[in-house]
């Protein structure tokens, strides 16, 4: 190992631990070790250069878009639609406000793309109607919590574009396609961990709907679910690149919460549209450091190391695959999705390519290694939103996580080692 591969890995870790922000670590890593190979200004710029190319892509439109159209969605009343239909369709069975709350979060987190919003906007109404219901609050946000990530595998996901740009194979189109079957097992399984607990703590299922109130309940969400079957219908009949469906999604949300719903107000805009750009300015920062960073770790040769390292460590393609899964788990409880997958797409595709495994198919596996980390200790951004909506700890909620995280981790093994589960509707599709 070289000593600018030793400087970067130290300033980064302690950057880290000292709870400096993760662009800012990124960053300033980046530049310590091209100064291990050249001098002060011309490393500056080309670190600069390396962020300004990264971030100069089509496919990256795709992210502000969909961050505004979160918003809007978040905003108009999306949530309590999706809630009302869910509790139509499962509320009634033992447990049912448990299966709710995940069910929500699995349509929500599809139309806005985001796993925070949807852990904030299902849970701040689900949260609540729980306890009310006598269910444990700390059930409750685990559930919550977990459920939530499943936003990031089923589209339109910011995530899974960050992976078609850093594998630069991808197409978007097909990571979308390939996202579905995967993020419905992780939330059916999901469901199944909350019927277990259910049956333990005989939590009763709420109050059965009669048959007019749930073509209502259908009636009011089927303008919210549309937007997936405009956005993914869209792109895969060709009348638009992914690009080009985030604008659409931004428009059609704007119709949907302003004039249908009316729930948003011209007046809000600003607000939203000022919150929509600080998000997407911290996750444009975090992209760009992390091409840079990427690019670094390409000079320095580390990916074609780790490479060599691992196919020579063994030749169990099992044994590789496992060793990878449980270094992303790793990663994913101190470092953000989209930094992860930037560093480590080029990392270890090579590898995964050598073993014959398509690298679609690894883009799933990665997202739902990732999945898992965000909802884990110390640095879970959906795990901490989920305690805040449901004003609890983290000492408090950990041993209910845990049937939830055996959960994922039993979705994870079924698509890592069976991939028809992610590859097959890509080609039912032509992908």
């Amino acid at each position: 190992m070289t000593t600018s591969v030793i400087v970067l890995a130290i300033i980064f870790v302690f950057l880290l631990i000292s709870n400096v922000p993760i662009s800012i670590c990124i960053g300033l890593a980046t530049v310590s070790t091209m100064l291990m190979s050249m001098p002060a200004q011309p490393a500056v710029t080309q670190v600069a250069q390396k962020i300004a190319t990264g971030l100069d892509s089509f496919a990256l439109l795709a992210i502000p878009f969909f961050i505004l159209s979160g918003q809007l969605m978040g905003r108009g009343g999306i949530a309590r639609r999706l809630i009302n239909m869910a509790k139509a369709l499962v509320g009634v069975l033992p447990g049912g406000l448990a299966y709710v709350n995940i069910f929500a979060c699995m349509l929500f987190g599809a139309i806005s793309g985001s796993a925070v919003a949807a852990t904030s906007a299902i849970g701040s109404f689900m949260i609540p109607e729980m306890n009310k219901a006598g269910y444990n609050k700390n059930f409750s946000a685990a559930a919550n919590a977990t459920a939530a990530t499943t936003g990031l595998l089923i589209p339109p996901s910011n995530i899974l574009i960050v992976y078609s740009l850093a594998s630069g194979t991808v197409s978007v189109a097909a990571l979308f396609i390939a996202g579905y079957f995967p993020g419905i097992l992780t939330g059916s399984l999901l469901m199944t961990a909350a019927a277990i607990i259910a049956l333990v703590n005989n939590y009763r299922g709420g109050e059965k709907v009669g048959f007019l109130e749930m073509i209502k309940r259908f009636g009011d969400a089927f303008l919210s679910l549309m937007l997936i079957v405009i956005v993914i219908g869209g792109i895969i009949a060709g009348y638009f690149t992914a690009t080009e469906a985030a604008a659409v999604a931004v428009i059609y949300s704007f119709i949907l919460s302003v004039f249908i719903y009316r729930e948003v107000k011209l007046r809000d805009l600003p607000q939203i549209l000022r919150q929509s750009v600080v998000t997407n300015s911290v996750v444009m920062l975090l992209i760009g450091t992390s091409m840079a960073l990427s690019w670094v770790m390409a000079y320095e040769n580390i990916p074609q190391n780790i490479s060599t390292a691992l196919i020579s460590l063994t030749s169990s393609k099992v044994i590789i695959i496992l060793i990878i899964n449980l270094i992303l788990l790793a990663v994913g409880t101190f470092m953000d999705a989209t930094p992860a997958v930037l560093i480590f797409t080029p990392i270890f595709l090579p590898v995964v390519t050598q073993l014959g495994i398509d690298p679609l198919h690894f883009g799933i596996i990665m997202i739902l290694n990732l999945c898992i980390g965000i909802c884990t200790p110390p640095v879970g951004a959906v795990l901490f939103v989920g305690c805040a909506v449901a004003d609890t700890k983290i000492t408090h909620i950990v041993r209910w996580l845990l049937p939830f995280f055996a959960a994922m981790l039993l979705a994870l093994m079924a698509v890592t080692f069976i991939p028809e589960i992610t590859m097959v509707l890509p080609r039912v599709f032509g992908f």
